[in-house]
């Protein structure tokens, strides 16, 4: 075979490569991992919050444990909730007992179009605790100018792995905690972050309330696709 022949074999053969496609290749995979708890760099991306900006007692941590060269670790989100005020304090405060960890903002934002359902692995308390999802602000809340949050309650059983999987559509629009009466839908498509957090009150009926220490240990969080 000459040279040029050979050439000219070689570029057709690429371009059927190019052109031949699977419809497999177009479809997302059934998960995607978004947050997995196995190591303590996981720590970058999350940042804490409690009532204790605003005068109030409660407090949280955030750490991994029992990560090591040839063991995952999981992440431990964990503190005490306080109903109690600072004295003298400035704020306003309306209510307190809460805390949370919010992760810090994707470079840009996920695409979660394709998926249908927040899945978590957690062992917990007995507490039940808020998943929240930040979207990009395409549609304002009344007085908001900050990113869209969507909220769902996730029951966590005492003292046992489970894995809580959340429908998107469970997920209502809130403003500061408080669920707005909008017909406005999640753009699933721009996620800027996501959190978990506690309160000392409220809930799903039949889960441990009231002040006092809290414990939810995350080996991950991933998005799935169901249908």
């Amino acid at each position: 075979m000459s040279k040029i022949r050979a050439i000219w074999q070689a570029s057709l053969t690429a371009t059927k490569r190019a052109l031949t496609w699977n419809i497999d290749d177009l479809i997302p995979p059934s998960e995607r991992f978004i947050y997995n708890f196995s190591s303590k760099e996981e720590l970058k991306k999350w940042h804490l919050y409690s009532d204790s900006q605003y005068g109030g007692l409660s407090s949280a941590a955030l750490e991994i444990t029992n990560a090591g060269k040839e063991q995952s670790g999981t992440g431990v989100f964990s503190g005490n909730l306080s109903l109690d005020v600072t004295e003298g304090t400035k704020w306003n405060i309306s209510r307190s007992g809460f805390c949370g960890m919010r992760s810090k903002k994707f470079d840009g934002f996920i695409d979660l179009d394709p998926y249908d359902t927040i899945a978590l692995k957690i062992k917990g308390d007995g507490r039940s605790y808020i998943s929240t999802i930040y979207t990009e602000n395409w549609v304002n809340s009344p007085g908001q100018m900050e990113d869209n949050s969507w909220q769902a309650f996730v029951a966590v059983p005492k003292d046992d792995w489970v894995v809580a999987k959340i429908p998107l559509a469970h997920y209502l629009p809130t403003w500061r905690g408080n669920v707005i009466e909008a017909d406005i839908e999640m753009n699933p498509s721009r996620v800027v972050g996501m959190s978990l957090s506690v309160n000392a009150e409220g809930g799903v009926p039949g889960a441990q309330t009231g002040p006092g220490d809290f414990r939810l240990e995350i080996d991950w969080i991933k998005a799935l696709r169901t249908q």
